[in-house]
């Protein structure tokens, strides 16, 4: 069986997406990535920190599209990692500022969650891992994570 080197990561995200415009306002407004370029109507690259993209956008295949129905398979959410919790609670503000409904907050051991969807019903995942000299292990010292309510309260509190 084959076994990815450690140094392996994800690169990218590419998704369809139905209007262009509305998912960039989402992807650049909302999360706070930048547009690195953009195709005309057809597709744009976002990211953080000036890289090539972590999100693609592309209506090749699903401009004026719906949302696959629930039931089906597909992408599930993806997800951004935030450096400390400030941070995290400063994205939070920025989702609830603009109106996106939360749909669930989790404190998972390893790292505390927000999920939502964005305008064309893809999953986010927003989150901050805990050190992992902190994550929760069984006696044998595999690792236990969890499920709890999140304090979303205490997490906005902390938003830089």
């Amino acid at each position: 069986m084959y076994t990815a080197p450690h140094q392996t990561r994800i690169g990218h995200v590419h998704l369809k997406v139905a209007d262009l415009d509305r998912a960039i306002a989402f992807y650049r407004d909302v999360l706070g990535l930048t547009v690195q370029q953009r195709l005309g109507t057809q597709a744009a690259f976002l990211s953080v920190g000036g890289y090539h993209h972590h999100i693609g956008l592309n209506t090749w295949e699903s401009q004026d599209g719906t949302p696959p129905a629930q039931g089906h398979t597909g992408l599930y959410h993806v997800a951004f990692v935030y450096p400390d919790r400030a941070a995290l609670g400063a994205a939070l503000r920025s989702v609830l500022a603009a109106g996106i409904e939360v749909q669930g907050a989790s404190d998972h051991g390893v790292s505390e969650a927000i999920y939502f969807s964005d305008p064309d019903g893809n999953g986010i995942e927003i989150y901050r891992d805990r050190p992992q000299s902190d994550w929760p292990r069984a006696a044998d010292g595999t690792l236990h994570m969890v499920t709890r309510p999140l304090d979303v309260q205490a997490l906005l509190a902390e938003a830089a």
